[in-house]
Order: C-alpha cells, then sequence, then structure tokens
C-alpha cells in the first residue's frame, strides 16, 4: 500500500538533494576551491564557498531531480516501465538537467575533458552511496514490517 504524498514530502526530498549538494560542493571549496577560482563561477570565492548564486541554481536542480523523480517512479505517468528502466531513465535525466546548467551557469569549463571525469566520478560516487543508503533504509523497515507482523500473529494466537 502506497502512502499519499504531500508538499512537504516533495519540500523535505528537494532539501535532502540541496543539503547533500552543498555539503559535497562545499569540501571541493576547501580542498580545489583556491585552484580553481579562475576556472569556475563555482569556485569563483576559493576556499571560503560558493556564491549565493550558484547554491539557487544547486537548490533548483535539486526541484528537478525531484521533478523528474515524481515522473519516472510515481505510476501517474508511466504505468508500465519496469524499475530498472525507470531508473537509468532518471540518470540520463538527471545528467542532462546537470550538464545544461553547467553549460548555461559556467559551473566548471564544459570544454576540457578533466572536470567532466571529475563530475561523472562524483555523480557515480553519491549514486552508489545513496544506493546504498537506500538499500540498508529498505532492510530496516522490511525487519521493522516482518517483526510487526509476527507480533500481530502470535496476538491473533494468543486471542483464540
Amino acid at each position: 500500500m502506497e502512502e499519499k504524498r504531500t508538499i512537504f514530502d516533495y519540500l523535505a526530498q528537494v532539501l535532502t538533494i540541496f543539503g547533500f549538494a552543498m555539503l559535497v560542493i562545499n569540501i571541493f571549496c576547501l580542498v580545489f576551491g583556491d585552484s580553481a577560482k579562475d576556472l569556475s563561477a563555482m569556485f569563483a570565492l576559493g576556499n571560503r564557498g560558493i556564491p549565493t548564486t550558484i547554491a539557487f541554481q544547486f537548490l533548483c536542480v535539486a526541484a528537478l531531480i525531484v521533478g523528474a523523480r515524481f515522473v519516472f517512479f510515481t505510476d501517474i505517468l508511466i504505468k508500465r516501465m519496469p524499475i530498472r528502466l525507470r531508473t537509468v531513465c532518471l540518470l540520463i535525466t538527471i545528467i542532462v538537467i546537470i550538464a545544461v546548467f553547467v553549460v548555461v551557469f559556467h559551473w566548471f569549463p564544459a570544454d576540457r575533458w578533466e572536470p567532466w571525469v571529475m563530475f561523472f566520478v562524483c555523480f557515480g560516487l553519491s549514486f552508489l552511496g545513496s544506493c546504498f543508503v537506500m538499500t540498508v533504509k529498505e532492510r530496516v523497515e522490511n525487519k521493522r514490517m516482518e517483526e510487526a507482523l509476527r507480533r500481530l500473529k502470535e496476538k491473533e494466537e494468543n486471542a483464540k
């Protein structure tokens, strides 16, 4: 049974993605900021953090990602697509969204291969990390549900 989602659930997802992105980019600013200051709008402040405009752009990306997730992972718009294909489509959509922001807002030099390699490495690690977290979360939830079902069955047996 799928629970009904509210706008607050989607806002929570947007803010979670945004928060994680800010954490990662601020770590990158500390490590690479001063050396990348002249190459990227994202590192314009060097190791002191990211510009406000970039932060709002990341917030917009987070909202677009949650929107894409809604499209691919609810049955409202797509009813018969296998989950693996939905995941692949979502990943491609996220990469396209980020690539558009890279080019339009000059997050890093789009004509150089090194930043793209770093982006794909970071994206891949983030994806694998989130898959791990979701798998652990699902296992914990399944274990809780099994325990609740076991207690319910015991209660029914004791009531007889």
